[in-house]
C-alpha cells in the first residue's frame, strides 16, 4: 500500500536526519518518586546558568553542557532536594534519573495542593470530564460503567455484557461520539475492543471532550471524542485480575510492563478476556407495554422468561516491543494486537423480536509502529508517529430452521433464516490503515503550535456462501479514505491566567461505493459504482481565565464536522442498502462553563457548571426502503439541543469521598419542513423522542488505611443513578396518553473491597442493581437485574 510505504520512508528519514543532527553533549532523565513521575521539579547545574523542569511525564533535558565534572541539584516542593555528582566526557549523551523522597516535616507543616494530571486538563479551555480510574481498579466495571456516572454523558445499553449500545454527549451520539485508546481510533481495532469490553484496569485516566474537540486526536468527532489514556512512563509493573459473577459472567485482565535501563529494551503487554451466558430473567412487564410471551401448549401466555441465546465472547491481546531514551528516540516500538469476538443475538429492535440461532464472530489482527521524540531536529518540538495496518474478518450466521419464541425452540420450520427471509452466511473482511503525525513546537512559555496529521483507509469486501440472492455490492472492496488536518495556535496572557487556543481543522473524504438496486423480481438485482472526493473545513476556539489559582471561567466554539461512516454509504450487504450521496452531517457546538477548586487541610473542594448549545443538521438517520425490508441512510434532520450540566464534589483526606451530579438538555427538531418536499413539518419545534433528557448520579465512598494491619485498606462505595422518564415517540402525534414512555428509574449499585501489603493484592465484592429494579434503557429491551460478583487482583510495581 503506498500510503504504507511513504509512512516507512518518512519514519525511517526523520530517524536519520534525527540521529544526525543530536547534540553530542545532552543531559536527560526521569524524576520521579518511585514509580510514579514528577511534573513540575526543577533540575540545575550547580554554580551554572543551566536549568530545566520536567515534563508531565517527568522527563528533562539539559542541552550544551560542555565536558568536565558537575552537580546536578534537583528539587520540588514536598521533597527532599537530592544531587548526583559527575563527569561529562567530550561527545558523550547521559542519562541520569532521579528519585525524590518526600520531606515529611515539610508536609505536616504545609498544605501542598499540587494538581494531578486530570486536574490540569478539566481546568484547560475545553469542556472536558477527565477520570482517574485508580480508584475504580479494584472493581468488576467495565469503561462504559465508569463513565456512565460522569456529567454530561448517557450510555443506553441493550442488555448485558457485550450488548450493543449509545454512547451519548450532551444529547449528541451513536457515530456522532469518537473514542479512541491513546489518541488511535478505535474502529481501529475492530468489533472486538470496545467501551463495554475494556476492563478499568487497563485505563490510567480517561478524558470526555464535549461537543468542542482538540486537533492532536485528529478526530471528525461531531458531538465529542472519548480518550481512554494507559500507563505510558512506569518502568516496570503486574496488573493481573480475574472476576466471576451471575450469569456466567468471567472477565480477566492482564496488563504489564518492563524497561531495562541499560539497554533501553521496552516490553508492553496487555489483554483480557469476557465471557457471559447473559442468561438473566426476563420479567413480563406489561404496564409499559413490555409482555414477555410464552408459548404453553399451543397457547400464548404472559409470564418471566430466561434468556437462552445471549453468550457474548471478546478475548483481546496487545504486545508492544521497543527502545527508549536514545538519541535518536525517546521512544520506538513494533506493536501487534489480535482479538477474537463471538457473539448470540437474542432479540431484535425490541425482546417481541426472539432470535434463537442468529450470531456473529470475527478475529482482528493489527501490526503497528510508534515513533516519539522530544526535540526532534530543532529545540522545542516533539514529534509522536504512529503507523498501523489492520484486517478485520467476521461472519454473520443465519441459517436458523425454526421459529424462536421466550419457551425457545418453537415447532414451525423456517425455509428462510430468521433475520432477512433467506438464509444467509456473509463473510466480510475490513482491511485499515491508518498514518497519525503529530507535531508540536513550544515557541516560548506562552506559545505553542500544534500540527496534527492523520489518514485513515477502510476498506469492505464480502462474500455470501450460500449465494441465495445476487445483491453482494461487496464482491469487490467499497473504500473510504479519509484525511484530517489539524492546526492549533496556543497562547498565554496575563501570567497564564488567560490560555487561548485557536484551531482549524481540514477534512477530506474519498469513496468508492458499489451499490446493489433491487429493480424487479424478473430483473433481479442491478449494480451501479460511484467515487467521490470532497473537502470541508472547520475551526473554533478554546479559551480559559484563572479567576483567581482555584477558579476560572472556559468558553469554548467548534464548527464541528461528522464524516459518513462505511455502513451508512456501503450498507451491510444483508438488508442496509448503499447511498453514496450521503453528506457529512455538522454542528456549531458553543460551551460556556466554570470551575473552583479548594483544598484546605485535609478537605477538598470541587465544583463545576456548564452551559452547552448544539446547532446540527444533515443528521444521518436509517429509514426505510425497498417495501420495508431493507433500509438506507440519509440526511433528514436538523436539531437544536441546549442544556446545563453540574457538579460538586467534597473529599476528607483518603477517608471520604462524596460527588453529586445532574445533566439537563432539551433537543428539539428544528426540520421546518419535511425532507424533500414544501409541507410543513407537524414536530417542528418538537422535542425529539426517545432521548433521556434529565439524568443524574451520587456517589459515596468511605475508607481507611492500616485499619487491619499496617499496608492494608478498606473501601465502601455507593453509587445510585437516576433517569427521568422519556416519550418513545413524537409528542404531536397522538395524544401523551397513547405515547409509549421510557419509565424512570432509579438504581444503585455497592462495592466493597480490602487491599493488604500495600495494594499488592486486593479483593472485592459488588452487587449491582442493588434493588433489583427494572431498568430499560431503550423501550422493550429489558437489562439484567439484581447480580453480583467478586474479583481477584494482583498488582505490583
Amino acid at each position: 500500500m503506498s500510503y504504507w510505504k511513504s509512512l516507512l520512508l518518512f519514519l525511517f528519514s526523520s530517524l536519520s536526519l534525527n540521529a544526525f543532527s543530536q547534540n553530542p553533549t545532552i543531559i536527560t532523565g526521569y524524576i520521579k518518586d518511585g514509580n510514579q513521575v514528577i511534573a513540575g521539579a526543577s533540575i540545575m547545574i550547580k554554580g551554572g546558568q543551566i536549568g530545566a523542569t520536567s515534563n508531565e511525564q517527568g522527563y528533562y533535558e539539559l542541552n550544551n553542557v560542555k565536558q568536565g565534572p558537575y552537580t546536578i541539584i534537583v528539587s520540588y516542593l514536598g521533597y527532599l532536594k537530592e544531587s548526583k555528582s559527575i563527569t561529562l566526557n567530550n561527545n558523550q549523551n547521559l542519562s541520569l534519573n532521579f528519585s525524590l523522597k518526600k520531606d515529611l516535616q515539610q508536609l505536616q507543616n504545609v498544605s501542598i495542593q499540587g494538581k494531578t494530571k486530570a486536574q490540569e486538563i478539566k481546568e484547560s479551555g475545553f469542556s472536558v470530564n477527565a477520570i482517574d480510574t485508580k480508584q475504580f481498579a479494584n472493581t468488576t466495571a467495565d469503561l462504559n460503567q465508569v463513565l456512565n456516572r460522569t456529567t454530561g454523558v448517557k450510555i443506553r445499553e441493550q442488555g448485558g455484557l457485550g450488548s450493543n449500545f449509545n454512547f451519548s454527549i450532551n444529547g449528541l451520539s451513536g457515530k456522532q461520539v469518537r473514542f479512541f485508546l491513546d489518541g488511535i481510533p478505535m474502529e481501529s481495532f475492530g468489533g472486538g475492543m470496545s467501551l463495554n469490553n475494556i476492563p478499568v484496569n487497563i485505563a490510567e485516566r480517561i478524558e470526555v471532550y464535549k461537543g468542542v474537540v482538540p486537533v492532536e486526536l485528529g478526530s471528525d468527532a461531531l458531538g465529542g471524542a472519548v480518550n481512554v489514556i494507559t500507563d505510558q512512563y512506569t518502568q516496570k509493573f503486574l496488573d493481573a485480575s480475574y472476576s466471576y459473577g451471575s450469569f456466567n459472567t468471567t472477565r480477566a485482565a492482564l496488563n504489564g510492563r518492563f524497561t531495562d535501563k541499560k539497554t533501553g529494551l521496552i516490553f508492553n503487554f496487555s489483554g483480557f478476556h469476557n465471557y457471559s451466558d447473559n442468561d438473566y430473567m426476563m420479567r413480563n412487564n406489561p404496564k409499559y407495554d413490555a409482555a414477555i410471551k410464552v408459548t404453553e401448549n399451543d397457547e400464548v401466555v404472559l409470564k418471566d422468561a430466561r434468556r437462552f441465546h445471549d453468550a457474548y465472547r471478546s478475548t483481546m491481546g496487545q504486545i508492544d516491543i521497543g527502545l527508549s531514551n536514545k538519541s535518536w528516540a525517546d521512544r520506538i516500538t513494533l506493536g501487534l494486537t489480535y482479538s477474537n469476538l463471538y457473539k448470540e443475538i437474542q432479540t431484535g429492535a425490541s425482546q417481541n423480536k426472539v432470535f434463537g440461532g442468529l450470531h456473529t464472530r470475527g478475529n482482528f489482527v493489527m501490526p503497528s509502529i510508534k515513533y516519539k521524540k522530544n526535540n526532534f531536529l530543532i529545540k522545542g518540538l516533539t514529534v509522536n508517529i504512529l503507523g498501523a495496518l489492520s484486517i478485520d474478518r467476521s461472519d454473520v450466521v443465519d441459517t436458523a430452521s425454526n421459529i424462536y419464541g421466550w419457551e425457545g425452540k418453537g415447532k414451525t420450520e423456517l425455509i428462510a433464516g430468521e433475520l432477512n427471509g433467506v438464509k444467509t452466511i456473509y463473510h466480510y473482511k475490513n482491511t485499515g490503515g491508518l498514518v497519525r503525525a503529530n507535531f508540536t513546537y513550544k515557541i516560548n512559555d506562552n506559545q505553542d503550535l500544534n500540527l496534527n496529521y492523520t489518514y485513515n483507509h477502510f476498506g469492505r469486501s464480502a462474500v455470501e456462501d450460500l449465494k441465495k440472492v445476487d445483491n453482494n455490492n461487496f464482491d469487490i472492496p467499497n473504500t473510504i479514505d479519509k484525511t484530517i488536518v489539524g492546526l492549533a495556535y496556543q497562547t498565554n496572557f496575563f501570567d497564564k491566567r488567560l490560555t487561548n487556543t485557536l484551531f482549524t481543522k481540514f477534512y477530506r473524504l474519498g469513496t468508492f461505493v458499489r451499490n446493489a438496486v433491487y429493480l424487479s423480481r424478473e430483473s433481479s438485482w442491478a449494480k451501479a459504482d460511484t467515487s467521490a472526493t470532497n473537502n470541508y473545513l472547520g475551526y473554533g476556539i478554546a479559551s480559559r481565565y484563572k479567576l483567581t489559582e482555584n477558579a476560572g471561567l472556559k468558553f469554548s466554539y467548534e464548527h464541528a464536522y461528522r464524516l459518513q461512516e462505511g455502513e451508512e454509504l456501503f450498507g451491510n450487504g444483508i438488508n442496509t442498502s448503499a447511498n453514496p450521496k450521503l453528506k457529512p452531517e455538522q454542528s456549531d457546538n458553543i460551551n460556556i462553563g466554570t470551575y473552583y477548586n479548594y483544598q484546605i487541610n485535609k478537605h477538598r473542594f470541587a465544583v463545576e457548571a456548564a452551559y452547552f448549545f448544539r446547532d446540527a443538521k444533515d443528521f444521518i438517520y436509517s429509514s426505510p426502503a425497498g417495501g420495508g425490508i431493507y433500509t438506507s441512510y440519509e440526511n433528514v434532520g436538523k436539531a437544536r439541543i441546549q442544556g446545563a450540566e453540574a457538579e460538586i464534589k467534597y473529599g476528607y483526606d483518603q477517608l471520604l469521598d462524596l460527588s453529586v451530579n445532574a445533566s439537563y438538555q432539551k433537543s428539539k427538531n428544528n426540520q421546518r419542513y419535511i425532507f424533500g418536499t414544501s409541507n410543513l413539518d407537524p414536530t417542528y419545534g418538537d422535542n425529539i423522542p426517545n432521548q433521556p433528557w434529565l439524568y443524574g448520579n451520587a456517589n459515596f465512598g468511605i475508607g481507611k488505611n492500616d485499619l487491619i494491619g499496617k499496608g492494608t485498606r478498606i473501601q465502601f462505595n455507593w453509587f445510585s443513578q437516576y433517569v427521568h422518564w422519556f416519550y418513545l415517540k413524537w409528542e404531536s402525534r397522538g395524544s401523551k396518553e397513547s405515547n409509549n414512555k421510557i419509565p424512570q428509574q432509579l438504581s444503585h449499585n455497592a462495592a466493597v473491597s480490602y487491599s493488604f501489603q500495600k495494594g499488592k493484592y486486593n479483593i472485592s465484592a459488588e452487587c449491582l442493581n442493588i434493588t433489583d429494579e427494572l431498568t430499560y434503557d431503550n423501550f422493550r429491551l429489558q437489562k439484567p437485574g439484581r447480580s453480583f460478583f467478586m474479583k481477584l487482583r494482583y498488582f505490583i510495581k
